[in-house]
This record gives structure tokens, sequence and C-alpha cells, in this order.
């Protein structure tokens, strides 16, 4: 009681700051669960629309026919190709001698570096050998210039050509039997002898 006869309440300082602290502290903690569980439901949703978006991707490849034809821009130049595939064995059984197999048709360039060839072999120009960029080593190849009706015989021992649209790059020795020297170039078909 104090002098006047006015009664004073028994307050507890302390006490009064320790629960206005635990109030301010309980209010951040409420504020941080609430933020963790947005976080935590935005990422949830993130998630099933991503999977929504895989799945639908991955049906829509799954139900498309695959293409055999590659796809092309307007600006190429169309070229026939088609795949020799053969499995390297030191005992294959030879071929009829003629049966021939259309390799592709596009155009020839020809070579006279002396350097090593993809091969390991060293270039010579005067023998009738090619570079193509697919085939395997060794594979003989009847070279045709569509234009003339003229042919030779080549062995691939190199990779190339690496200017597109180009087929292969022949020798000095099979260009001159072809014709092309002076051209440099020919339009020719490609037929895979053996």
């Amino acid at each position: 009681m104090s002098r006047d006869g006015a009664v004073i309440p028994d307050v507890d300082v302390n006490r009064g700051a320790c629960s206005a602290a635990s109030s301010v502290s309980s209010a951040h903690a409420r504020k941080a669960l609430r933020l963790f569980a947005v976080v935590i439901g935005a990422a949830s949703l993130a998630a099933c629309a991503q999977s929504a978006v895989v799945s639908e991707r991955s049906q829509a490849l799954a139900s498309r026919p695959a293409s055999t034809e590659p796809t092309r821009s307007a600006a190429s130049p169309a070229r026939t190709h088609v795949a020799v595939a053969r499995k390297h064995s030191p005992y294959a059984s030879r071929k009829k001698a003629g049966e021939t197999k259309v390799a592709s048709q596009g155009v020839a360039s020809f070579y006279s570096e002396t350097q090593e060839t993809a091969s390991g072999e060293k270039f010579d120009g005067s023998e009738l050998t090619a570079a193509h960029p697919t085939l395997p080593f060794g594979t003989k190849l009847r070279v045709t210039d569509v234009k003339t009706g003229r042919s030779v015989t080549v062995r691939v021992n190199d990779r190339g050509p690496y200017v597109p649209g180009r087929v292969v790059d022949v020798s000095y020795s099979a260009a001159q039997s072809l014709g092309m020297i002076g051209k440099g170039v020919a339009n020719v078909r490609l037929d895979v002898v053996q």
C-alpha cells in the first residue's frame, strides 16, 4: 500500500520483460515457420509442374514414329547417302563379282598432298586411292563421272573430304583417269565394289 491509501499492484518487473521477449521471439518463430511452409509449398508445386512437362514430352516422343529421313534445311543440297554397315572379319566371305551397292552420289574432288593418311599409310598420288568420310579403310569404290561415263576403281585409305557437298576425294592418278584435272571437281556416283 502507498502512503495515500491507494493500492499499488505488485508487479514483477523481470517477469513482464521475459513474457514480452517471449512473445516477440514466438512471433518471429511463427513468421519463420510460415515462410518455410510457403517455400516448401512453392517447391512442391514447381516439382509437380516440372514432372508434368517432362511426362508430356516423353509421351509425345514415345508416340511419335521414328523418322528414317534426316531433317534438312531448305538451303542444303539434296544428297543420297546409303550406309554400308560391315562388320570387320579377317575371314569375310567374298561377294559375287557383279554385286555392287550404290554408296552415294555427289561432287568429287582430288588432292595431291604428300602426307600420312588417316589409315596410317603414306599418301602416294600415283596410286588409285580415295578419302571417304565413313566407309571402312580398304573398301574398293568405283567412282563414275555421271557426265562422261568414265570410271575408276579406288581403295579408301583416308578420311575426307571436309568441304560441304563433296562425297569423295580421289588421288591425283584417279583424277587423271576420270579426266577431272582441269575442272578440279566432277559429279560422280560411288559404287561399293568390295
